[in-house]
């Protein structure tokens, strides 16, 4: 993808606004997503087009029923649309949250220590940033992204889906997060 300088070309660049707004707003979704509306509304609409590419494309990758047992165990309970936020929310962590959470789902734990499910988990917000820049930029929706559709079911990585009401297979699963927030 090629954009104008200061645009979001490449996935360094995507992350490096992601921490920005993140760091920006002190962890709170609501404020980043402001945030980064902002700061996309400073880019060309191919850019925010761009921006938009790179964030469904991590959406699609978070899609997965580990870590959605996951995001079960730290939110008390989620349901599809509560799952979609979680992911949401998991961008807006930054890359390194991001990829050690998908390598390793109960390694959240760890990422994120301080997890509160009354303030995290949940940015909603944050994943229509693009469509709400773009459609400020020019008076139009954020077109079709030219992706594949995601998914009606989350993809079974590590094992496919699993009863998220069965505690032995939960704590099994997620050890470390089990200890904190199950049970």
């Amino acid at each position: 993808m090629e954009g104008d300088a200061g645009g979001v070309t490449d996935e360094t660049e995507f992350w490096q606004l992601i921490d920005e707004t993140r760091e920006a707003a002190q962890g709170d979704p609501v404020d980043q997503a402001e945030l980064l509306v902002e700061r996309l509304l400073g880019l060309t609409p191919d850019d925010v087009i761009d921006f938009a590419r790179l964030f469904e494309a991590r959406l699609a990758r978070a899609w997965r029923w580990d870590l959605w047992g996951a995001a079960d165990l730290l939110l008390g309970g989620a349901g599809d649309d509560s799952f979609d936020f979680f992911c949401c929310w998991l961008i807006g962590q930054g890359r390194e949250v991001f990829e050690g959470a998908l390598a390793d789902p109960d390694a959240l734990a760890d990422l994120v220590p301080d997890f509160d499910e009354e303030v995290d988990g949940d940015a909603e917000e944050l994943g229509d940033a693009a469509d709400r820049a773009h459609e400020q930029l020019t008076g139009m929706p954020l077109p079709q992204l030219g992706l594949p559709p995601r998914p009606t079911e989350p993809v079974e990585a590590q094992g496919g889906a699993f009863d998220f009401d069965d505690a032995r297979v939960m704590e099994e699963r997620f050890p470390r997060l089990w200890e904190r927030y199950g049970g």
